[in-house]
């Protein structure tokens, strides 16, 4: 099976969007909300940018923008697993997911940069 981290990361984002259609519509799930998906889409959205990278300089740009946002996106799920802003657990459990789903693709996103970080 081929790995593809663009793929990856869209299926993060699909999956970022069905969790916060579940959010509280009071002010807390919406603010949550909002933030979660700016930088939950914004990972995928930059690595299609990388990919039609005019430069090298340009593609490590958008990687590590989207790095990022995977680093982001973590932070986030972290606040709303702990402030208790889902309240079925199976929101709760997909929420866990997502977080470790962040983390794996921030260490995925920084491999790719490291060649560049050390220059």
């Amino acid at each position: 099976m081929k790995f593809d981290i663009r793929d990856r990361a869209k299926k993060f984002a699909i999956r970022i969007v069905r969790l916060i259609k579940k959010f509280p519509k009071d002010v807390a799930g919406q603010e949550l909300g909002r933030q979660l998906i700016r930088s939950g889409t914004s990972v995928g959205a930059n690595l299609e940018e990388a990919d039609a990278a005019s430069s090298r300089k340009d593609f490590f740009h958008r990687i590590s923008i989207s790095c990022r946002e995977a680093k982001e996106s973590r932070y986030w799920l972290e606040i709303i697993v702990d402030s208790d802003t889902l309240n079925h657990q199976d929101n709760i459990k997909e929420a866990v997911s997502l977080k470790n789903e962040a983390e794996e693709l921030s260490k995925i996103l920084y491999s790719i940069m490291k060649p560049r970080v050390k220059e």
